[in-house]
């Protein structure tokens, strides 16, 4: 039924979906823009350089590693950071390298040096696939990532996009997925399982923002379609019920009367105080 009228309208929605991804393009250019214009008035021109791990004293490993720890205890994470890069680079195989590597990942969350934190967890992951601090490092992946798509915007002038690339959110929501399903009693599950709620919502509010896009623009099989993805993947979160309207709406537009009877008796099992449910 769905693959009717979805390849009933195939040049339509293939025409809104071309045009959507080149808005949605021009809209994270003009952010990323206004996000480094925010950045640099926010910051006051304050700069970061890279760690520099060649400023390290050449001492023991436990002499290197218990520096670090202050380092880090004391909350100067960048030069934590170099100590742990100079420990690795001196002593790769020593008694402290599984440990100074996650400390290292650590270090990078706290900094946001994001890229360079991910970089050190998928190594860790490759080289050590059964090691016991495995859920850690999943843990702290799936943070670095949310903190990825963290919007700079959003945090200091109160603005929410919805409507951006989830890549980072989808990354994230499988390694806390990875944690919950796969190591169900490790400490940082109960957390993870909060998060990944918290990133199922994201999830959800990105595709109603399509959804609403769609509609909007008059894509009605578009439309449904999104929110019926919708439904079927995160029934549970709060953007449902406005995903069932824009569904129940776009059966209405299309015609398609049984489809939108089928919806609204949706709408009355989930959402009966909803003016659209079914009476």
């Amino acid at each position: 039924m769905y693959a009717a009228h979805r390849q009933k309208g195939n040049g339509t929605t293939r025409h809104f979906e071309t045009k959507r991804v080149f808005i949605m393009k021009l809209n994270r250019n003009i952010f990323r823009f206004l996000a480094v214009l925010a950045m640099s008035v926010g910051l006051g021109g304050c700069t970061w350089s890279d760690t520099d791990p060649d400023t390290v004293e050449d001492k023991s490993p436990k002499q290197l590693y218990a520096d670090a720890q202050a380092s880090m205890a004391e909350g100067d994470y960048k030069r934590a950071a170099e100590i742990l890069l100079a420990h690795s680079s001196r002593y790769p195989y020593g008694l402290y390298s599984d440990q100074v590597n996650l400390d290292l990942i650590y270090c990078y969350y706290k900094n946001e040096d994001n890229t360079k934190g991910l970089q050190t967890a998928d190594r860790f992951i490759n080289a050590n696939p059964t090691h016991k601090d495995l859920d850690y490092v999943y843990y702290m992946r799936g943070l670095i990532l949310m903190q990825m798509d963290s919007d700079l915007l959003h945090s200091i002038f109160a603005v929410d996009r919805y409507d951006r690339d989830p890549e980072y959110t989808e990354e994230a929501f499988r390694d806390f997925g990875f944690i919950v399903n796969q190591m169900a009693d490790s400490k940082y599950a109960p957390d993870a399982k909060v998060r990944m709620l918290f990133l199922k919502n994201r999830l959800a509010k990105y595709y109603l923002a399509i959804a609403q896009y769609y509609y909007d623009r008059r894509a009605y099989v578009a439309a449904a379609n999104r929110s019926k993805k919708l439904i079927d993947s995160f029934y549970d979160t709060t953007s449902a019920e406005e995903a069932l309207e824009i569904m129940i709406k776009s059966y209405r537009k299309l015609g398609l009367i049984e489809m939108e009877t089928e919806a609204r008796k949706l709408m009355a099992l989930n959402f009966p105080k909803n003016s659209m449910a079914a009476k």
